[in-house]
């Protein structure tokens, strides 16, 4: 295991400094557009435009990658979202902003595929789910230390961008000094949402409705802090423990899931999700305490269900579809996190700060629905044929999957 690590240490120093730099990136955007004066509506629609690139850049980052090599495609795009975050404050425009995180979003699938493909090349089945804890526990920290970096400087000035674009491009060194031979190019396989559907429907409606409801958070979460009151320590606090509950909890969601019927988990988790959600929208603006305990547990049961879906797909997959079928679920979600960052805005911004949390419930209500009706209608997985649960991080590319994926033959199933 230290060998493994070791040998990707490069490579993980460099993941933790572009996430860090891009968790800070996402939460000032929204804080300084709010300053800005943008409409509530019009910053959904900024946050969601890193969704779209995203989900671009992990349908023609795969060619970049096999023209040019894993190295040269993370120089590349790290120096293009580095240039990115410093014209957000040369040119204040909503438009403007929207068109830059779409070509961030475009170069983080990129930034993201290299990392996790030089990672599945390096591990090997014995130590594969090590490894992949070890890079889990490097995203969630980093994320959280560079929302923590929001409470150094005022938004409304040059040096929190500034800081962005130094991390991203200090990002660039460890890479580019690296002795470790680049891994193989990247293997695309072709999609296929109906055959999705039929294979796992609760997977195939659960991706596009999770990322309705948490992308909504990602996108104006912030927002909803700030419109409430607080300062800008208390909303990267707000931030923060929302991923240290999704820390604290995907392991032990991940290993009941592996015992028992996974969809009862997903419901489960939905339903104290909507609690914590509609505790939000209720209590959310009472004290600062009360904030962070509630987004804690937010984030405790919300945020890992997309990891939960991926992995209730990946026991109905057949050998050799490990990688379409979550290709499809990561397209799916991706469409879904693209709306909801705007929807759940537009909601925010007709109803109030208070709103956005219950357009989340909402939408888990609809979901935890359609898990209680395929519990009752359709037999569960045998335990011998699921895939062990695999912790994704918060933006998901498609070579994720295949670290995680087992390629198992399975017996398929409709559930």
């Amino acid at each position: 295991m230290f060998r493994a690590v070791s040998a990707i240490f490069p490579l993980l120093v460099a993941a933790a400094i572009l996430l860090a730099g891009n968790g800070l990136q996402g939460t000032l955007l929204a804080v300084r557009a709010n300053i800005e004066g943008f409409p509530t509506s019009l910053i959904g629609v900024l946050m969601s435009a890193y969704f779209a690139g995203f989900v671009l850049g992990c349908r023609f980052n795969p060619s970049f990658i096999k023209s040019v090599g894993h190295i040269r495609t993370f120089l590349a795009l790290a120096s293009i979202a580095s240039a990115a975050a410093l014209i957000h404050p040369l040119y204040v425009d909503v438009w403007m902003w929207a068109i830059l995180r779409g070509v961030t979003g475009f170069c983080f699938a990129g930034l993201i595929m290299v990392i996790e493909s030089w990672i599945n090349e390096r591990a090997t089945n014995a130590n594969r789910g090590e490894i992949l804890s070890v890079y889990r526990v490097i995203d969630l920290t980093a994320t959280t230390a560079g929302n923590a970096l929001l409470a150094t400087a005022n938004p409304a000035d040059f040096q929190l961008f500034a800081m962005v674009s130094i991390l991203m491009s200090l990002a660039l060194v460890p890479v580019a000094l690296t002795k470790t031979d680049a891994p193989k190019p990247i293997e695309t396989a072709r999609l296929n949402i109906p055959r999705l559907f039929k294979l796992s429907p609760v997977a195939a409606v659960g991706a596009p409705m999770i990322g309705l409801a948490n992308a909504s958070f990602w996108g104006v979460g912030a927002v909803y802090a700030q419109k409430l009151g607080y300062n800008n320590a208390q909303i990267a606090s707000f931030i923060s423990v929302v991923i240290i509950g999704a820390a604290l909890l995907q392991w032990p969601l991940g290993w009941l899931s592996d015992r028992i019927d996974r969809r009862r988990v997903m419901l489960g988790a939905s339903l104290f999700g909507i609690a914590s959600a509609l505790a939000l929208a209720a209590f959310g603006g009472k004290s600062a305490e009360l904030l962070l305990v509630l987004g804690g547990l937010f984030g405790a049961f919300v945020i890992p269900m997309f990891g939960l879906n991926a992995a209730h797909a990946n026991d109905h997959a057949q050998a050799g579809e490990a990688v379409s079928t979550n290709g499809g679920l990561l397209l799916l979600h991706g469409c879904g996190s693209v709306v909801g960052a705007t929807l759940g805005a537009i909601v925010m911004s007709i109803f109030g700060p208070p709103s956005l949390f219950v357009y989340v419930a909402v939408i888990y209500v609809f979901f935890s629905a359609f898990c209680l009706y395929r519990i009752l209608t359709s037999p569960p997985v045998p335990a011998a044929q699921k895939s062990p649960f695999t912790p994704l991080p918060k933006n998901p590319a498609p070579t994720v999957f295949e670290i995680g994926a087992d390629e198992t033959p399975a017996e398929e199933k409709v559930a």
